[in-house]
């Protein structure tokens, strides 16, 4: 790697080293050692204020940090300046907690916006990629499904559409930001299904930021916890509860969704 960075595992799409950020007098991130796996789930869990979603920013190149280094296929992004670091960004696809998709636009022109904003490709290509991923993610079976607006889409579908519109453009990591927040017990499981579906049949690196320890421990690959701005336990799931941290104890327990001690 460059930049005196660690050596290149192509196991690992992306590596974080000894970064830090601060606003103002307030340390947000305190030296983040990372690394995400390729192709996998790698969740990142941690109470409200601990730094995940200043950490997934960073990730994006939408925030710069004070000082460290984050490597994604071996290239180190700190600094890069605006065309590189959107080059970057077209690895990435990210859906939002809530979808984010817009009120006024249907289904297919929803999923389709990247690619019209980003490139002059014929409609016809434009709505075959946006066909093709209503087929493969088990929304074409929805009676008229290309034509509705969000308002008419159930929580559990609005997902599924955010995935599409991150989905088409072919990224090679995909950002969830709680994916299961505000979801009933049955529409969760579908959600997580979702995702672990996604990365086996799309080859995506998945990226999580939840609260949802049933779900973390359901599709995790990987889980790593932010506490006070740095990585105090990161594993396997089992690895976790075989040996956990007692600040990943603390967090974890009340939810009732695992047993430390006993592999998951």
């Amino acid at each position: 790697m460059t930049n005196g960075g660690p050596t290149r595992d192509e196991r690992w799409q992306i590596q974080i080293r000894d970064l830090h950020k601060s606003f103002g007098a307030q340390q947000v991130l305190r030296g983040i050692d990372l690394d995400f796996e390729r192709g996998k789930t790698n969740i990142v869990i941690g109470g409200s204020g601990q730094g995940k979603s200043v950490l997934m920013k960073h990730l994006m190149g939408l925030l710069q940090p004070d000082s460290g280094h984050i490597y994604v296929d071996g290239e180190d992004i700190v600094g890069l300046h605006d065309v590189a670091i959107a080059k970057v960004q077209r690895k990435f696809g990210m859906v939002f907690q809530y979808a984010a998709l817009f009120d006024s636009l249907n289904v297919v022109e929803n999923i389709a916006f990247p690619l019209i904003e980003r490139y002059r490709l014929p409609r016809g290509e434009i709505l075959d990629r946006v066909r093709d991923l209503l087929r493969r993610l088990d929304l074409d079976n929805v009676p008229g499904v290309e034509e509705k607006f969000p308002a008419e889409l159930s929580g559990g579908m609005r997902k599924r559409v955010g995935l599409a519109r991150a989905l088409v453009d072919r990224p090679q990591i995909l950002l969830y930001d709680e994916p299961t927040t505000g979801l009933d017990p049955i529409a969760t499981k579908n959600v997580d299904e979702m995702i672990r579906r996604t990365a086996d049949d799309f080859g995506v690196t998945s990226v999580v930021i939840s609260h949802d320890m049933a779900s973390t421990f359901r599709i995790g690959d990987r889980i790593a916890m932010l506490y006070d701005g740095k990585i105090v336990a990161c594993g396997t799931p089992a690895e976790l509860l075989a040996a956990p941290d007692p600040r990943l104890r603390e967090f974890v327990e009340p939810s009732g969704a695992v047993k430390f001690g006993v592999p998951s």
